[in-house]
């Protein structure tokens, strides 16, 4: 387990203010967690073994083991398991909240309940639903169970945790000395827990392998048996997913000639606009990874188009190979994501160079504006590009750090007359030099 707790992996762990980056729904999810105590219906059908359910539904925070414990006192909780429901949240409150769980000795499952008609009984029947997600700090709660399950349909899904406030963009951030002590002593914390509780290296392991940029991993069904995070298990195939790596620091590729464009040093940073031979830009480096294991990196530039009718987006990619995660030959699809806005782009070239052997490829495509200026505003937005191969398919998400006070000026730049050169400071921060 060294390799993930490494420094390499910092930021994983932290103070109480440390969350997994969760995705938003306009659910009752993002809300605290909240605690129903349900009986298994309806009668007729489980008679005298009917189950006791405690629905346990929204996001953990610092104050939800106090919560439960208000919920739990004076009421007669034997046998009970708990369905949770949850993004995630809070790493010491679902440490906390697991303890609480263990000592009241309660199973644990995934999914949610459904109400049904009470038609004049006296206390609240319901069933078990199994499509649910348990997702992030989620998986330690469940841990807490002293039998714990996770149906087929429903989905445990692991994360780095990283600094709440800083999760948005993490490669556009910076870090203190103070929160690397933080991360160390809450690394230990986590371990601790998922020790006492029966866990094996595994699940922390894989969740510290994962970061904040990529989507969250789905465990197998081999991955939640080797974890002990389920001591009952339900007989089916174990599900498809890409390789996964220990994280090993590899040295940015050196940029090259991507079909006529130039790649230059561009800030990992921040979106900057960038003039390339008097046409405005706005460009953005980020690394590529696969389950935490660096595989190269990618350049995206957004720039005007005539008209003024959305914005063209340039995507320059420089992949090399991994321990596990093999080079392809070609990327096949190219797409990016903002919300309920999506675009594909078009691969112009996909060629394996050679010294070092790495894959490189250029795509691009005209965008709605209505992707751009959302991803643009005010305020924390992240962008999805996902690629595609016959091996393996990526999912990167890139924050918006700088797009939001350069957008403008792009925008500006794009009603200027032909000729016009675009008004930038003289000096630049790198970029893309112009298509040839």
């Amino acid at each position: 387990m060294s390799r993930s707790l490494s420094l390499a992996c910092a930021l994983a762990l932290a103070a109480p203010f440390l969350t997994f980056p969760s995705p938003l729904h306009a659910t009752d999810r993002v809300l605290p967690m909240r605690f129903e105590l349900r009986t298994q219906g309806p009668a007729e059908a489980c008679g005298t073994n009917c189950k006791l359910f405690i629905a346990a539904s929204g996001a953990i925070t610092a104050d939800t083991p106090r919560n439960f414990l208000v919920f739990a006192q004076n009421r007669d909780l034997t046998g009970a398991t708990m369905v949770i429901d949850s993004d995630g949240g809070s790493v010491l409150g679902a440490i906390a909240l697991g303890r609480e769980i263990r000592n009241l000795k309660l199973a644990t499952t995934v999914g949610h309940i459904v109400d049904l008609p009470t038609e004049g009984q006296e206390e609240p029947r319901a069933t078990l639903s199994p499509a649910a997600d348990c997702e992030s700090m989620c998986a330690f709660v469940l841990l807490g169970g002293v039998r714990r399950s996770v149906p087929a349909d429903a989905r445990v899904m692991v994360h780095q945790i990283w600094l709440g406030d800083r999760r948005d963009d993490p490669t556009a951030a910076s870090y203190s000395a103070e929160d690397l002590v933080l991360v160390q002593r809450d690394i230990g914390r986590l371990a601790q827990y998922a020790s006492d509780m029966g866990a094996s290296a595994d699940l922390l392991d894989l969740a510290l392998r994962i970061p904040p940029w990529e989507p969250m991993h789905a465990m197998t069904r081999d991955e939640l048996r080797r974890s002990r995070l389920t001591t009952e298990d339900v007989d089916v195939p174990a599900a498809a997913t890409v390789a996964t790596s220990a994280h090993t620091p590899i040295a940015q590729p050196v940029s090259r000639m991507t079909n006529g464009l130039r790649a230059a040093a561009i800030s990992e940073q921040r979106w900057a606009l960038i003039d390339n031979s008097g046409v405005a830009t706005l460009a953005r480096r980020h690394p590529l990874t696969v389950e935490g294991e660096d595989i190269g990196s990618f350049d995206l530039v957004v720039a005007c188009v005539a008209g003024g009718d959305g914005y063209e987006v340039s995507y320059i990619e420089r992949r090399h190979g991994g321990e596990q995660a093999r080079l392809p030959d070609t990327l096949g699809a190219i797409s990016v994501r903002v919300g309920g806005n999506a675009a594909d782009l078009k691969v112009v070239s996909s060629e394996r160079r050679s010294g070092p052997d790495e894959l490189v490829t250029y795509a691009s495509g005209r965008v709605p504006s209505a992707l751009i200026t959302t991803f643009a505003a005010v305020g924390n937005h992240s962008m999805l590009i996902k690629t595609e191969s016959a091996r393996l398919v990526t999912g990167i998400r890139l924050g918006n750090t700088g797009a939001a006070q350069n957008l403008p000026r792009l925008a500006a730049n794009c009603i200027k007359p032909l000729g016009d050169r675009v008004e930038l400071p003289r000096a630049k921060t790198g970029g893309l030099a112009a298509v040839k």
